[in-house]
Parts: C-alpha cells; structure tokens; sequence
C-alpha cells in the first residue's frame, strides 16, 4: 500500500466538512417552521410517478431503446409537473419541493432530459428527508401502558415500510444510474455497461456536451446524496447498495490531478474550486469511517483494481485499468482502515466476503476456509508494513496484537477462516521479519509456558502458596494458539523452532499430567510434542528426550515450585505448591515426587511409541544402551576409588551428594530401558546405521564387561542376539548397498576384540565370519552367513505353499536353520529387549530372531528338539501320508499346549496355511486341525453372527451350530462380545420363523453353559439374567418340543452352576496365622 497523506491533514475535522458539504446542498434547510409537514405517502406517490411505468423503474427500462427511455423520462416529468399544478392535494409537497429548490445552488433545468430527471428526483429526496426529520421530531409516543407491558411501543411515524423501502431504493438505483456513474472517469470504478444493460442505454443517452458540466452533475448528486443519508434509515439504503459508486465519485472530486489539458469534456476537473475538493476529501474520509469497515474495505479493493467482479450475466467484466493516483489513494485508505481498531479483522472480513464468500461464515464459508491461496494474499498484505507506518516495529507492535485476536473468534466457520488467515499470516512474518515476530507474536503466544519455567524469576508477591501462576483459560489459549501455528501450519521455520525449544520441559509435564486424567488439551500436547521431536535436528531431539527424562540438568524444565491442579471449568492451572509442614508432608510428598518420575518415564515411554517411524526413538534406544554400558564402567571406577581421610567434611559431604545423584541417575537409565523394551516394538530401527549403532553399543558393552571381569548370562545372551541380528543382515533379509557395508565397518575393530578376547568359543567362530563376511562385501559368506541366509529364505517362502523341486532338495539346509533357531530360543530370556529394522515397508529382521523365549520360564514338555525338528521336515515331504500325519502330530502338541511347540507357534501356523491350498484333502483336512480359534476369535465371531442374517435358513442354523462350538472354547476370551452374541440368539429364538434355526439358538446357549461350567458366573455375569429369562420364555411360549427340550437343558445346566456358585462343596483345611 502507498504512503498516506500527511497527518496534520489527515486529523482535519471531517465531520465539519461534512456537515459543510451537506448544508451546501441548499442552505440553511426549510426548517424555519413557514410550512406545515407534508404527507409522506404524497412524496413516495411522486417518486412513484417519476418511475412509471412499472412502478420498479429499471425492471421495466431496461430493454428499452435510448429514445423510448428519453420519452419515458420526459412524459414523466411533465405529468409530474401536472399533479403540482393541478391536484389540490399537491400544493404542500409543491410549497416545500419550491423552497428546497430555491435554496439550492445547482442549475435544475438542462437540455439534456436525463440531468433534469436527476435533478427533479434529488429534490424529491430532500423532501423525503426533510419530512421524515419534521415527522420524528414531532413525535411523542405518551407513556407505556403498565397493564399491557407486552404490548409493541408505538411506530415512529418517519418509519418506512417495505414497499416503501423498495420504491426508495429503486429511486436511488435511478439516481445513482443517471446522475453518478456516467460521469466517472476512465478507470473509476465499474463501468456503467458492465452493470446492467439499462446501464448501457443511459451511457448512450446522456448527453456531455450539454450544461451543466459532468463535473459538476457528480459534485451535486454526490453532495445530495450525502445530504439525504443523514437519516439513518435512508443512510442505510444508499450506502449498503451504492457506497462504491459514491466513494469513486468523492475520490474523483477530490483527489483526481488537475495540472493538465483536458482530453474529454468528462475530465473538466477545473470547475471544481479547492474548497469544493477539500470538502470532497473530507466527506469520503467520513464516510469511509461511518461504514461497515469490511464494506469499505471491499470497496476500496474494487477501486484499486481488485479481483474482477461478474455481471448479472454471469460474464465477467473487462474494465479499464485504474489510473496511477487512483490505485495510490486506495492503497493509503486500506492502510488507514488495517491500522485502526480491529482493522486487522476488517480487511480479512473485507477480503474474504468480497471474494464470493458471503459473510464471514456464510454458506461458502467451508469453501472459502479451503482456499490457501486468498489467505496467503491476506497474509502479505497483513505482514507488508506500510509506507505511513513510522517503522516496521511500530507497525507490528499494533497489529500483531489483532493478529492473535483472529485465533479465539467463537463462531465455528468463521473462526476456521479466520484462525487459517492467522497461521498463514504468522508464518509469514515469522518467514520475512523472524526477530520481530518472536517478539511481537512468539514471546505473548508462549508467555504462559515461560512464567512457569525453572530458569524463570518468580515476582516475590506470587511466592505465596496457592498463588495461581496461570489461569485456566490463558493455559487453554496458550495451548491452542501453539497448536494452530505450529501443527496446523507446519512451517518448521528457525525462529518458531527456536522459541518453541525452551518450554518443551513445561509442555511434557503438562503432558504426563494431562494422562493421568481426562483433558481436551492432552491430544494437543501429544501433537505439539511430536511436531517438534519430528521437525528438531536429531541431536537437539534427543537432547531434549533427556531433559524429559530427567537426564540432563541443564535443559529448562517445569519450576520445582510450581504444579498443575485441576480448575474448576474442567481444565487446569499452574499453581504455586504448597508448603511442607510435617514429616508426613514430606513423606508424601517424596512419594508424589517419586509417582511423578516412574510416570514421566511411562509416559515418555508411550511419546517414543508413536516416535518410531522417524527413527527418533531408535536413536534414544542407542543412546540409552551407551549410558547403560558407561554406568558399568563408573560403577567399576567407583568401586577402586577411595575416600581420604584427609577430606574435610564440606569436601565429604560433596563428594556424597555427587555419588547420591549418581546412583540417582543409573537408576532412572535402568528404569528407561525397562521402559523402553517394553513400550518400542520390533519396527524401532529404520536403517542400518542405527542398526549398526546398536551392535556398536552391544559389543562395546561386552567387551567393558570382559574388561571388569563381570560377564553375565543376560550380557552373553544379548550379545548373541546381535551378532546374530548382523548375520541375518548379511544372510539376506536385507539388500545391502555399498554404501551399508560402510557403516558396517565401524563394527570391525570391536569384532576383532570380541573374537580376540571372548571366552565363549561359538561367540569367537561368529565374530570371525562377520568380520570377514563384511570385510569383504558379502564375496565370501562363512557358514554362520549361510545358515542365516537359509533362515531368511525360508522366512520368505512362497505364502502360495507350491514347493518347487529346489526347495525339495534343500531338507539339510532347513535342518540347519530349525537347530539354529531352536537353539536361539533356548538361550534368550523374556527380559531381552525387541529389536527391528524397516526397509520397503517391511522389516529387515526376521520375526522369529527378535522374538522373546519363554522357554526358561516353562517346564519342558514331553517332546525333544530332535523330534520338532523331524516332524517339521516330515511337514514339507513329498510324500502324502507322511506330511498329513506330521500335519495331525503338530496338531495335536498345540492341542496339548506342548512348550517347544508354542515357542513356534508362528512358524507352525505359516506351515499350516501353506498346506491350506494343497491340492490332496487328505493334506487339506489335517491343516485345518490346529487350534488357532484364539487367535481368530474376532473374524469368526462376526462372520458367523453375520450367518445369522442368511436368508438360507439352513446357513442360519450351521451358523449358530458354529458359533455354539467356538463360545465352548473361548471361555474368557469371549470379552465384550457376549452382549453381542446374547443380542443375537434373543432375537432369533424369539422371532425366527424357522423351527430348525430356533432349536439351534437355544443349542449354542446350551453348549456356552456347558462350556463354561463354573466361570459362567464371572464370563456371562452382565447377561446371565437375560439368557435365564429367554429360556423361562421359550419353555413356557415355544411351540417345538425339541427347542423346549433344549432350553429345558439349559435351565438344568444353570440350575447346577448357581448351586455350585451359592453352595460351594465344604473342604477341610487348617490355616495357620502368624501373629505379629
């Protein structure tokens, strides 16, 4: 926008010139009290008159050619001039029309028929304001009734009616069409032909050359005009509908150039004095002020040569450029109306609806809230600082307030548009003037969460205990507004980066509190949390997640002194905590702030959780398992220090302090990692070099062992698992590049080490193979390679089950693999921790590497490994009796909950559906033998209740048989799903028409009771009465006898499980009590 005038003429007492400007008019005004008040409805009677025929005026004109209109406009004038001369009842409205005349200053007659039209009209609207001024001030409406207070007061006489409101406006149309818009220069606002096509007819009719000049006809009609909008009502007509024709004509009047020849009769400026222009100006600044500002904003960018704007034909206009001082005046005057009160909303409003919204949140509203592209117009414009502006500082310092204000408006669609206008606009100050942007909008959005910061000075008069620090809406606001700008407008510039930084400690803890009970922020801090972790450089990420953790100091965090409290509106607050007056405070309170870490590290937990797919939390990993090898280390180096007697006792006391915290701080890492391999799954580690960096942290932490002499079982185990977890890599499940081997080698010195230095002799032939394996890319695989390949070619068997004629001769091979596997599985604990690799969507190790044994924590069945892994080879044996009988052995171990043969339930379960689609049903049958219902137990459940809707009925009934035998099995895993189930069998037993479909309902309640037994009490608990009542109803309504029968069954099986539940068989036993 360009600069705008100078201030001293911008403080001018607009409203005196527009008083001026509006006595101008006619002088001093027909008040004197010589004339009675004329009738209202005779002057509304005249302007009808002037309108005909029609009575609408330009619905009528509008296809009429340029001599019908000027006959239309002269028959009209001359039978008005009939009524005053001939009608009696004419003579007030003739009396006060003659006197208003003879004060004016403009010429009425002219040889050109459409100015006279003009003129006699603007008469008339005097008359009409005038009257309706006379009308209001003898008003007296008497004292209201107090025995009928529900009673409407009394109209205002100067009120007009609709029919009233619409002949005004149609006279105003007329006046605006003839006696404004024609005389707009080239450029001035919208062209009269692209208005309506009687608009057309009048640009052809109006004759320039004829006196008074165009100058002139506009000065009067714009002067007149703003004469009759001194009462509100018709102030509000021409306005609403004509502010944009008049305000072009004020522009022109006073603020078109004047040093130059005129080119057209249209562009005589120079009748105009400087009076005349300065009373001009002014009325347009006052205008442009008494409006609806998003109205004269909207305007004022159609003047400037905004977005085209369609006709009433649907075409879009073609009109000429605004000139050069036209397009600097608007600029000037939208900066004025940004820089007043709520001028920030004005402009959106005004943008926003003058693009084809509607009113702000109208019915396009959702559509505009789509629209990026106009809120990053806005944006510029808002984030531009304008040339009158004293600095770009004191530009923002103003507007950035209105700026946050545009985030809490309370309407629904109006607030999207306007809280997306917002974000865009704050990104895009933060982009172009970043310093003034974090001081302007970062540092108010974020004080809240700064007042609360431990590197915060607390004022000593909010010391006091239960001093509340942050309300509950500015700690909402807060929130919110972060939201907004940060995740919703996902620009993670430097500057939002960096002020975000210093309370993300305060944003966690709001976070770990808001879990452990019910908030409408929780969703919002869980998102802010992860935005940032995602868009942070990894090593500030992870620095971070150790201030959260408790591990680094030094990072700001939540002041010691202040705490969260739930608020009374269902939010929270930050309070300053209370003081500690007992040992029993202070017990409780090292429970609370001991509680408060095991969450914060819970809850930590849970944010890495959904930090996996970044790689964020495989980096966290890393670093922790580093820590957790330093901590052995230090405990070494602690163990050979000695104290000095020599030490004073301040020295001693430090000294304790430091070894207390110490142990403070390997407690919280061996609480982390418990955390962590609990929480993080197998899909952790996205690439290799984290891959790497784990089995760097692994070898490095057995060889400190090795170094302390303090080897472990679980430190062996571990270091199995990832040399291991290399192998597979390098067997195949991974395609590595070349650029992986190079990361790979990193892991070469410590190999060396461990196959130099290990004392376990597989663990030093392993270490070998790697190191030779990767020294050379993989050219020469060792045989621990070679049977991890295996392992991962057979992982990625064909899920069609074909066994081709190479698989066929690869049994020794898969022998191989089953032993390595089985002998894996021994040897691994349930405390090992899950680690995984992503490439392609799919994990690069294996399911079973990863997976934790259970072996040590179950007794050993009868079956060895030697047999498992017979009967695993007879699986895939060509052989069809010897493959189904290995099918049925399988079986029948998973059936006997066999330990070795859990331990592979997965692999047995691929080994199941792959003889699914075998061609033999000998083969088929037996694969369909394994009891995965468990597993299963959701699909089944909804595909056999899904059965019970069959038209077949006979599917209904094998529906319900099914589903009979699968409730007898789940037992407790039925769940939540026994309401659904007991929902169903009441409808069919009590409204299926098929007797057959009926008896089977009743049957699956029978064989649920019989399946249950006695946990029938605890699993159907919620339904048990209303299976009771649905067999009482089908005993004593059922008209089968087989289903009474059956329900009759059920009754008995309930009858014995509430004995046996009320009256419990009596056992002698003794119990011996040890008194305190």
């Amino acid at each position: 926008m360009a600069a705008a005038p100078s201030q001293p003429r911008r403080v001018r007492d607009s409203q005196a010139a527009h008083s001026t400007l509006v006595m101008a008019a006619y002088g001093q005004t027909a008040g004197s009290g010589v004339l009675k008040t004329c009738d209202l409805d005779r002057i509304l009677e005249a302007l009808k008159l002037l309108l005909s025929p029609g009575g609408s005026g330009s619905s009528s004109l509008q296809i009429t050619k340029c001599d019908v209109l000027l006959a239309t406009l002269k028959s009209n004038l001359s039978d008005l001039e009939d009524k005053f001369l001939k009608d009696p009842h004419w003579t007030k409205l003739k009396l006060l029309r003659d006197e208003i005349a003879n004060k004016t200053e403009w010429p009425q007659n002219s040889v050109d028929v459409t100015w006279s039209f003009t003129s006699q009209t603007l008469l008339l609207l005097l008359c009409l304001k005038e009257t309706m001024f006379r009308l209001a001030a003898d008003f007296n409406p008497g004292k209201p009734n107090p025995r009928t207070p529900e009673a409407a007061p009394a109209l205002s006489p100067d009120t007009l009616s609709i029919s009233q409101q619409k002949t005004v406006q149609s006279v105003l149309q007329f006046v605006v069409t003839l006696g404004v818009c024609p005389y707009l220069m080239p450029g001035v606002g919208v062209p009269l032909r692209y208005k309506t096509e009687f608009g057309a007819v009048v640009q052809d009719l109006v004759r320039l050359d004829a006196a008074p000049s165009a100058t002139r006809r506009l000065y009067t009609s714009c002067r007149v005009l703003l004469n009759v909008a001194q009462h509100a009502s018709l102030g509000s007509l021409i306005f609403c509908h004509h502010f944009g024709d008049i305000a072009a004509g004020l522009c022109q009047l006073g603020f078109c150039p004047t040093k130059r020849k005129p080119q057209k009769p249209m562009e005589e400026v120079k009748v105009l004095n400087e009076e005349e222009r300065a009373l001009s100006r002014g009325a347009l600044r006052d205008i442009l002020d008494q409006v609806y500002q998003p109205l004269a904003v909207r305007e004022l960018l159609i003047l400037q040569g905004g977005p085209a704007q369609p006709c009433t034909d649907g075409k879009t206009q073609v009109g000429s450029l605004a000139p050069a001082w036209l397009r600097r005046l608007c600029g000037q005057l939208l900066s004025e109306r940004l820089m007043r009160p709520s001028g920030v909303q004005a402009v959106v409003r005004g943008i926003l609806e003058g693009a084809g919204a509607g009113a702000a949140g109208g019915s396009d509203a959702e559509v505009m809230a789509a629209d990026w592209k106009k809120c990053d117009l806005i944006a510029k414009i808002l984030a531009s600082c304008p040339q009158q502006s004293l600095s770009p500082e004191s530009y923002y310092k103003d507007i950035c307030p209105q700026i946050l204000d545009l985030f809490h408006l309370q309407d629904k669609l109006t607030a999207r548009q306007f809280q997306r206008v917002a974000t865009t606009t704050f990104i895009t100050m933060s982009r172009e003037r970043p310093q003034l942007a974090a001081k302007y909008l970062l540092q108010p959005v974020l004080a809240p969460l700064h007042r609360c910061l431990n590197t915060a000075e607390i004022p000593e008069h909010d010391m006091v205990p239960g001093t509340i620090l942050v309300t509950e809406e500015e700690l909402s606001t807060c929130i919110e507004d972060v939201f907004k700008v940060y995740v919703v407008g996902n620009e993670p510039l430097t500057v939002l980066v960096d002020s975000l930084l210093p309370v993300l400690g305060v944003l966690f803890s709001l976070y770990c509190f808001t879990k452990q009970r019910v908030s409408h922020i929780r969703s919002l801090c869980q998102e802010i949390l992860l935005w940032i972790l995602g868009k942070l450089e990894r090593k500030k990420a992870v620095a971070s997640l150790k201030g959260f953790a408790g591990l680094d100091k030094s990072v700001p965090s939540f002041h010691s002194l202040c705490q969260f409290r739930a608020a009374t509106q269902g939010g929270i607050m930050i309070t300053i905590q209370e003081a500690i007056s007992s040992e029993e405070d202070e017990d409780e309170a090292l429970y609370q702030k001991v509680s408060s870490e095991q969450c914060q590290v819970e809850h930590l937990g849970d944010l890495l959780f959904l930090c996996q797919e970044c790689g964020l939390a495989g980096d966290f990993f890393i670093f922790c398992l580093q820590e957790l090898t330093q901590v052995a280390a230090e405990d070494e180096t602690e163990l050979k220090t000695k104290l000095f007697s020599s030490k004073s006792l301040l020295e001693l006391e430090r000294h304790q302090s430091f070894l207390v915290e110490g142990q403070e701080r390997k407690l919280l890492i061996l609480q982390l990692m418990a955390v962590l391999c609990e929480r993080v799954s197998e899909q952790i580690f996205t690439n290799i070099t984290q891959v790497v960096d784990f089995v760097a942290a692994t070898l490095q932490r057995a060889c400190a062992s090795l170094a302390h002499q303090a080897e472990s079982t679980v430190e062996s185990q571990t270091l199995s698992m990832s040399m291991g977890l290399v192998a597979v890599m390098l067997g195949g499940a991974v395609q590595l590049k070349s650029s992986d081997f190079a990361v790979l080698k990193q892991l070469l010195p410590l190999l060396e080490k461990v196959s130099n230095t290990y004392p376990d002799p597989v663990i030093q032939e392993l270490a070998v193979d790697l190191r030779i394996t990767i020294a050379t890319h993989g050219a020469f695989p060792t045989k621990a390679v070679a049977v991890a390949a295996a392992q991962s070619t057979l992982n990625k068997r064909d899920s069609e089950g074909k066994i081709e004629e190479q698989q066929q001769t690869n049994y020794k091979r898969f022998t191989d693999v089953a032993n390595s596997h089985l002998e894996q599985q021994q040897s691994n604990e349930k405390s090992n921790h899950q680690t995984g690799l992503k490439s392609n969507n799919t994990p690069l190790i294996p399911q079973e590497v990863n997976e934790p044994s259970t072996t040590t924590s179950q007794k050993s069945g009868s079956i060895t490994i030697e047999e498992l892994q017979e009967v695993l080879l007879s699986a895939y044996d060509p052989q069809i009796p010897t493959r189904a009988a290995a099918l049925r052995t399988l079986s029948y171990w998973i059936e006997q909950r066999e330990a070795k043969a859990l331990e592979m339930q997965e692999k047995l379960l691929k080994i199941f559906l792959e003889n699914l689609e075998h061609e033999d049903t000998f083969v088929y049958l037996s694969a369909i033998q394994g009891d995965m219902v468990s597993k299963y137990r959701e699909p089944l459940i909804h595909t056999f209740l899904r059965g019970t809707r069959d038209p077949d009925s006979a599917h209904r009934a094998s529906s319900l048989s099914n589903l009979g035998e699968l409730c007898q099995r789940l037992d407790f895993l039925l769940g939540s799903m026994v309401h659904e189930i007991t929902a169903c069998l009441i409808a069919v037993a009590k409204t299926d028409r098929e007797v057959q479909v009926r008896r089977a309902a009743i049957h699956v309640i029978v064989l649920l009771l019989r399946g249950l037994s006695q946990k029938a009490t605890e699993v159907l608990r919620d339904v048990l009465k209303d299976l009771y009542h649905l067999l009482k109803h089908v005993v004593c309504l059922e008209p089968d006898d087989v289903a009474k029968v059956h329900a009759q069954l059920a009754l008995e099986e309930l009858d014995e499980i509430m004995r046996n539940f009320l009256f419990p068989p009596q056992k002698l036993e003794k119990k011996i009590v040890v008194l305190p």
